[in-house]
């Protein structure tokens, strides 16, 4: 997920790799930050359930041909390699139900952004928590 705004190109994107590889990065350049890169390993079942998350949510079967075109606002991208299957997913940033229902989205190119919008979401708690728990300086 990205955007280019007042602080320039900004982005949040994660690699899961099939060695259990995560790969983490959060571009921002607010008060001069640098890009915060970080990987750790993950176990066979946490694996599992970034497939499972994956093959539940369905978004597999859907296509992105009638979807928002990226603009100023943003992008989202979500490509997925599993197996023989490969699919990618291109549409313009979706911040919110209400603002992807306002775009005039309908039909199956609704029920696709939604579900993208919420595999998404999925995804990057679960990136977000794993970094969190992996990388905590105090314990507690």
């Amino acid at each position: 997920v990205g955007h280019a705004g007042k602080f320039g190109h900004e982005f949040l994107e994660f690699e899961l790799l099939p060695s259990g590889l995560l790969r983490y990065a959060n571009s921002s350049h607010y008060r001069s930050d640098s890009t915060i890169r970080k990987q750790l390993t993950l176990s066979h079942t946490t694996l599992r359930q970034f497939r499972a998350i994956i093959a539940d949510s369905g978004i597999t079967t859907y296509d992105d041909a009638g979807w928002t075109q990226p603009d100023a606002v943003g992008r989202q991208e979500l490509e997925v390699r599993s197996g023989g299957q490969h699919v990618s997913f291109v549409c313009g940033k979706i911040q919110s139900m209400a603002e992807l229902e306002g775009r005039g989205v309908a039909g199956a190119a609704l029920a696709g952004m939604k579900c993208l919008y919420f595999v998404s979401q999925d995804l990057r708690c679960l990136v977000m928590s794993l970094i969190t728990l992996h990388f905590k300086i105090k314990p507690i």
